[in-house]
C-alpha cells in the first residue's frame, strides 16, 4: 500500500449519548478447546459460552476459549478502479466503483471470524447508511458486536477512498470520521473487561493513540499478549504505547518510517528490528509484501517466511489485516512461531485473489486446504 494520507476529522459534536448495539455479557472464565466445534455464524449465543444438546436430556456444557479482541477502526471503503493514478491537476475517468465495508480495525476482526475463532470488536460508526453497512458486514462474518458504538451528532463513519490499479495495487486517503471522534477521556470497564479476559488483542493506529494506550495497559494488567499494526496514523509512536506492546507489525515502509532508519534491503530491516527490541518491543512481525515476511524475535535468530505464490493478484487491499490476524490466530491456539507464519501467508495468499477487503477475508477450511498442497 502507499500514499496513505490521514485526515482526523475532529470537528463534531456528540450531541446524542453513545449507544450500543447489543448489551454486554459480562465474561466467565474460559477453557480452550478444539476450534471446529464453533459456529461463527451463531450471534445468538451468550458472549463466551454455549451448549450443545445430546441425546440424553441434559446438556453438556462447552466453553470458548479466550477470544480475539479487535480495538479499531472501521470504514466504507470507497472503491475506484483505475489504470494509472491522475498526474497533478489531472482528472480520470474509473473503470468501476463501489462501497464496502472495511477499516483495519473491521478486516481484522472479519479475519478472526471467518477463520472460526471467537471475535469480538471495539470501534465506532456513525449512525448512517455507512455504519450500517459496515455493522452488517461484520455481524454475517461472525464478528461478536456488543461493544460496537454508533455515534449521534452528525459524526460520519469513517470512510476511505481506495484506488486500486490493474495490477492490483491500490492507494487510499484515509477520513477517520467516527474512528477518530468522541472517544471518552476513559473507555467504560465493559470494554476494559473484554480486553482483559481476551486471549489476544489486536489494535492498529486509525483510532487515537490515546485509546490504544489504554487498551494495552489493561492488557498487559491481565497479561494478555498486544499486537500492534503499525498501519494507519503517519506519525511517531508514542514511547508509552509500545511499553504495553509484545508483538509490533509494521509493513516495511511503515518501519523505515517510524524507526527513521532505511529498510531498503533485510539486512536493513534486521538493523530497524534491532532498535524497536531496544525501544522495549521483544517480538517484531514485518510484512514484506512480494518478498514474504520475517518475525525478529530479540536475542533469537530471525525467521523468515516467503509468499505462498498465487496465479493472479487482483487487490492487495487488506492482505496485510489478513497476515496479522490470521497471525494473532494460530499464536492464540498455541502454534509455533513457523506455523503461525505459515498459516498467516496462506491467508493472505487467498486474500489478494479477491477484490475488496473484508469480502476477500479467506475462511478457515480454504487456508487449510491451501497449506496441505503446498
Amino acid at each position: 500500500m502507499k500514499g496513505i494520507a490521514f485526515s482526523p476529522s475532529n470537528n463534531f459534536n456528540c450531541y446524542s449519548k453513545i449507544q450500543t448495539n447489543q448489551t454486554p455479557q459480562p465474561i466467565k472464565s474460559l477453557t480452550q478447546i478444539p476450534f471446529p466445534l464453533f459456529n461463527h455464524k451463531n450471534q445468538n449465543l451468550p458472549p463466551l459460552s454455549f451448549s450443545i444438546n445430546s441425546t440424553k436430556t441434559t446438556q453438556t456444557p462447552i466453553t470458548q476459549p479466550p477470544p480475539l479482541v479487535v480495538v479499531g477502526s472501521a470504514n466504507a471503503d470507497i472503491y475506484v478502479e483505475i489504470d494509472r493514478l491522475p498526474k497533478e491537476g489531472e482528472t480520470i475517468s474509473a473503470k468501476n466503483g463501489q462501497t464496502l465495508a472495511g477499516g483495519k480495525g473491521a478486516n481484522q476482526a472479519t479475519c478472526g471470524a471467518k477463520l472460526s475463532y471467537p471475535t469480538y470488536f471495539v470501534g465506532q460508526v456513525g449512525d448512517d447508511a455507512h455504519g450500517k453497512l459496515i455493522s452488517e458486514a461484520l455481524r454475517n462474518a461472525g464478528v461478536r458486536l456488543e461493544y460496537l458504538k454508533s455515534l449521534g451528532g452528525g459524526v460520519p463513519t469513517g470512510h476511505a477512498v481506495v484506488m486500486l490499479q490493474s495490477d492490483g495495487q491500490n492507494s487510499i486517503i484515509i477520513v477517520g470520521g467516527a474512528n477518530m471522534s468522541c472517544w471518552p477521556d476513559k473507555l467504560s470497564d465493559q470494554d476494559l473487561d473484554v480486553v482483559k479476559k481476551a486471549g489476544i488483542v489486536l489494535l492498529q493506529r486509525e483510532i487515537p493513540d490515546s485509546v490504544n494506550i489504554q487498551v494495552g495497559k489493561a492488557a498487559r494488567s491481565a497479561g494478555v499478549t498486544v499486537i500492534m499494526d503499525a498501519g494507519g496514523m503517519d506519525a511517531p509512536m508514542p514511547q508509552e504505547l509500545l511499553n504495553f506492546v509484545d508483538i509490533f507489525s509494521p509493513n516495511e515502509s511503515e518501519l523505515g518510517r517510524l524507526i527513521g532508519m532505511p529498510t531498503a534491503n533485510f539486512e536493513q530491516i534486521c538493523q530497524a528490528a534491532a532498535k524497536c527490541h531496544k525501544m522495549g518491543v521483544k517480538q517484531v512481525l514485518v510484512k514484506l509484501g512480494a518478498k514474504g515476511s520475517a518475525l525478529f524475535v530479540e536475542g533469537e535468530k530471525p525467521i523468515r517466511q516467503p509468499i505462498i505464490p498465487t496465479a493472479q493478484v487482483l487487490d492487495t487491499t487488506g492482505a496485510g489485516d489478513t497476515f496479522t490476524a490470521s497471525f494473532a490466530v494460530a499464536l492464540v491456539e498455541g502454534k509455533s512461531k513457523e506455523e503461525c507464519l505459515r498459516f498467516a501467508a496462506a491467508a493472505a495468499s487467498l486474500c489478494v485473489q479477491v477484490k475488496g477487503a473484508i469480502p476477500s477475508m479467506p475462511d478457515r477450511k480454504s487456508v487449510l486446504n491451501l497449506l496441505h498442497y503446498v
